[in-house]
């Protein structure tokens, strides 16, 4: 199948043609060739699909309003979320298949979930995301961590679990707070590391821990990502620890996560430090962004905008001249891509067609308006339009 896209401004520049053969940008240019398929953008600035970096798949209540219950601490959400997963029989198929949707709508093309392995509910979340995922195999590439977030040390039984979900389709390894949460950070991050080197696959650990002791964490999983030759491999969520105080501290730590080409993603929350992106991009560590929770048990906000989320990103640094914008939307798409390892991704001849239409003068507008996704396409497929995914 070839498809013309017609009148149409790549990240907001002069209008011209796009050209798509079997799901690849095959030429950028006015007057290209006939194709089957004709589509005029109408002058939309196009960009290239939207990556969400962190999220949980079968957490979300998207469809439903409920009111939140959980308290403030770690321990709360956790407990709370076990509890009314139960209660409410939440189906993580379903409630997986409704957030890929609003993504879509939302012009994400690919992005990576975590999916809760526990004692308690065994390998049901894996299973329903595994059946989203070939459901949606159309409209969006989905990378699943298997994430134990009861804990690992703690739940005798949840390790062996994660060795099952990484046998049985999960494609990368997930952590959570080794020591605030397992009170055992050698042997989480051991056991973690160890299931790596087992099934060859990557790592992304939830790091919510502040300060120094997120800080001699982070160095934990710099020196076993060195020892085991995972460079490249490697992704820390959240790295609260990164936006302390000390910033000599700080750039320390920044040093040693470029030389193990550690990622770093982040949501951005308002409510604790964050990561600084433009050091850490400036020393070479790859930065991505994230919705993570949308609408569920942790956090009742949320929309799987990351259109929106790189607005907050400008918003929390501060960013107001239209270039920092641009950075701001870069690790909402070239940066997320970059983390899961997407090829072929961009807006050159080659790419994939992973593209998104928007109304909007510039980049910088396209941020700061988040207009609705005028059309979404994954490999040159049309999967969204006027705001509403076709799925």
């Amino acid at each position: 199948m070839t498809l013309l896209l017609k009148n149409v401004r790549p990240m907001g520049g002069p209008v011209t043609d796009i050209l798509i053969t079997e799901g690849r940008i095959a030429d950028i240019g006015p007057a290209q060739a006939a194709a089957e398929t004709v589509v005029d953008g109408g002058n939309a600035l196009v960009m290239p699909g939207l990556v969400d970096a962190h999220v949980h798949l079968d957490k979300t209540l998207w469809g439903t309003w409920r009111g939140h219950q959980a308290g403030p601490t770690l321990d709360d959400k956790i407990s709370t979320e076990r509890r009314l997963r139960t209660e409410w029989d939440l189906n993580p198929e379903r409630q997986a298949e409704q957030h890929i949707a609003l993504s879509a709508a939302m012009g994400t093309t690919s992005l990576r979930s975590h999916v809760d392995i526990d004692t308690v509910h065994g390998l049901k979340g894996l299973e329903g995301l595994l059946a989203a995922r070939a459901r949606y195999a159309d409209v969006m590439d989905i990378e699943i961590v298997a994430f134990p977030q009861s804990g690992l040390m703690i739940r005798p039984g949840a390790a062996e679990l994660l060795d099952e979900a990484l046998a049985n389709g999960a494609d990368l390894v997930g952590g959570l707070d080794p020591y605030g949460l397992d009170r055992d950070p050698k042997g989480h991050l051991d056991t973690i590391f160890a299931l790596a080197d087992k099934h060859t696959k990557p790592i992304d650990i939830h790091l919510h821990e502040g300060d120094e002791l997120g800080a001699v964490t982070t160095e934990m999983i710099v020196e076993r990502t060195l020892a085991l030759g995972m460079e490249g491999k490697v992704a820390i969520s959240h790295a609260f620890c990164l936006g302390m105080q000390d910033r000599r501290r700080v750039a320390g730590l920044t040093e040693k996560l470029a030389r193990a080409d550690i990622a770093i993603i982040t949501s951005m929350p308002p409510s604790r430090p964050v990561p600084v992106a433009d050091e850490l991009r400036s020393a070479g560590v790859r930065v991505a962004g994230a919705s993570d929770n949308v609408r569920d048990t942790w956090a009742p906000y949320g929309n799987a905008d990351m259109l929106q989320r790189a607005m907050h990103i400008g918003q929390r640094y501060n960013w107001r001249m239209d270039a920092d914008i641009e950075v701001a939307l870069d690790i909402c798409t070239y940066g997320g891509a970059a983390v899961l390892g997407l090829r072929d991704y961009g807006l050159s001849k080659g790419s994939m067609a992973d593209l998104v239409l928007v109304e909007a003068e510039t980049v910088a507008e396209a941020v700061v308006a988040a207009p609705v996704r005028k059309q979404v396409f994954k490999r040159g497929k049309l999967v969204a339009a006027n705001g509403k995914a076709l799925a």
